[in-house]
């Protein structure tokens, strides 16, 4: 453990940033989740609504820098890609 004082307040820092960032990171993984769900029933309305629900949920944690932005970017791109074919197959 840290004694002097920029350490001590380092560290208490870094604890609320990484529950920040975990609470974002789960927000993410559970709206990606619902669009692929969506995806494997072969639901065309729902992965739609679901992808326009995950979006701003991703580009919100790029923002915040619990994501980067290229990431943020190619996890939205790669949701849309699905959900397109998808509709274009049925």
């Amino acid at each position: 453990m840290a004694n002097h004082k920029s350490a001590l307040k380092r560290n208490r820092q870094s604890l609320v940033r990484r529950a920040r960032n975990r609470v974002n990171k789960s927000k993410v993984k559970t709206a990606v989740r619902a669009v692929r769900e969506a995806l494997e029933q072969g639901s065309v309305d729902q992965a739609q609504a679901a992808l326009k629900v995950a979006i701003p949920v991703i580009q919100r944690a790029a923002t915040k820098g619990t994501l980067h932005k290229k990431t943020a970017s190619r996890k939205v791109s790669r949701l849309a890609r699905q959900v397109h074919a998808l509709s274009v197959s049925q």
